[in-house]
């Protein structure tokens, strides 16, 4: 944000370019400018520029509406190009190949330390570098190619000096400018000053959101291997393409079923540590330990006295593992099952939040084929009792009252039978009778 904003726009870069390498959308350069005539980057229709009256929200939704289903046509002179088409067609999957590899199994690697193949994703520098520009093969016009609206270049450290890269004589009060007493917020100086261990707000989302798609980035992987078998097909370059402002590579979807296998199993392992931290959290009676143990408390004695859940500890002196007992509602597709399901508490909660995954194999838009994990939004993260609410009302979201979420697709074959109309709604129900009937079975 700059200093006068919000008379002028935000400045926005992208940050996913694989290291400077990839250009993920006509509008998206792989240098990380984003084309918007929203933020000034791009020559737009009157009335499309920047107004005080906007703020960040019209800035991501402007962005977001680049990732359509056919990219291609954002590029000018190409709009009229239909996504069937052969180059449009070959432009989407090398985007969806790359999403999968930079976007999700990189990412991924890196949170998890897993080693990664020899193109390091951006996100995984320091914080320093990427703003020195190693994402960009422009070094030596970084700033300039990054900041288009900026004069002059962003300072590399607090003094709100924005003309020079040197930084201020160690006797010089770094707080204050130099023509004034008063503060200067410098965003971009401390952006450039965090430490990458310290600053990874999204982590534990990203790790729940690929295990919630999981499936679905199996199934792209799966369906990738049959469209481009051998492993070495080549990207196709399109007409608006230009090294090194393109999307170049080879498509190699085994090698990223084999990567993204290993971030399942390195996140099952990492599940598998909590028991360990949590003793710990026990052993030391810390503050984390006592609060679930009451949270415990206070929900057994609202939910087994329900007809719908009973929630038990497998061992009563952890309360960061739960057995939930889930109990089809009457007169549903549910009616009769009786599900079992683990809800495991992080040592971080509710920094992280917790993994609830079916151990009773069901058919269900909200929860994995293959990894049972439920998808649901608990009102307030902190408090289980919110996410036990939370979880009964996912699983019961059936009929009338079913609300479509784009956000819920863990389970695509179901997702697709639930969403696809009258008939595969009927199919939808005669799975998820089955399973009810089947995990009743089980039960006795």
């Amino acid at each position: 944000m700059p200093k006068e904003y919000p008379i002028k726009s935000p400045q926005v870069r992208a940050i996913t370019t694989n290291g400077g390498r990839t250009r993920f959308n006509p509008n998206v350069y792989n240098e990380g400018k984003v084309c918007l005539s929203i933020l000034g980057t791009w020559r737009g229709n009157p009335g499309e520029e920047w107004s005080s009256a906007q703020g960040l929200e019209s800035v991501l939704l402007s962005i977001q509406s680049l990732m359509s289903a056919n990219p291609y046509e954002n590029e000018p002179g190409f709009e009229n190009y239909k996504k069937d088409e052969p180059n449009p067609k070959a432009y989407v999957e090398k985007i969806q190949h790359e999403t999968l590899r930079i976007a999700v199994i990189q990412r991924l690697e890196g949170l998890l330390g897993i080693t990664k193949d020899d193109t390091s994703d951006c996100l995984h520098a320091s914080k320093r570098a990427r703003i020195k520009g190693v994402f960009s093969p422009s070094a030596d016009n970084k700033v300039e190619n990054e900041y288009p609206n900026m004069s002059n270049k962003p300072a590399l450290h607090h003094s709100g000096s924005s003309g020079s890269n040197t930084p201020p004589p160690e006797d010089q009060d770094q707080s204050l400018s130099p023509d004034s007493s008063v503060h200067e917020y410098d965003a971009e100086a401390t952006f450039a000053d965090l430490d990458e261990a310290q600053w990874d707000p999204f982590a534990d989302l990203m790790k729940r959101r690929f295990l919630w798609y999981y499936d679905t980035y199996l199934r792209t992987i799966e369906q990738g291997i049959v469209q481009h078998p051998g492993g070495r097909t080549q990207f196709k370059r399109m007409e608006f393409e230009y090294p090194p402002n393109s999307m170049g590579g080879h498509f190699n979807y085994p090698q990223l079923r084999t990567r993204l296998m290993a971030i399942k199993t390195a996140l099952d392992a990492e599940q598998k540590d909590w028991t360990a931290q949590s003793l710990r959290h026990i052993k030391e009676s810390t503050q984390l330990s006592a609060q679930l143990a009451f949270q415990f408390t206070q929900s057994a004695l609202k939910w087994n006295n329900n007809s719908s859940l009973e929630i038990s500890l497998p061992d009563p002196a952890n309360p960061f593992l739960w057995h939930l007992t889930l109990f089809g509602k009457p007169m549903t597709n549910l009616d009769g099952g009786i599900f079992q399901l683990t809800l495991a508490i992080p040592p971080t909660f509710p920094d992280a939040q917790p993994r609830v995954t079916f151990q009773t194999p069901i058919i269900h838009h909200r929860v994995g084929g293959t990894t049972g994990i439920v998808v649901y939004f608990p009102k307030k993260e902190g408090e289980i009792a919110e996410h036990l609410t939370a979880i009964v009302e996912s699983i019961e979201d059936e009929g009338e009252t079913a609300r479509f979420d784009p956000r819920a697709v863990v389970n695509p074959e179901a997702f697709e039978l639930y969403w696809g109309g009258e008939e595969k709604r009927k199919v939808y129900g005669r799975k998820l009778r089955r399973s009810a009937r089947e995990s009743g079975e089980d039960g006795c």
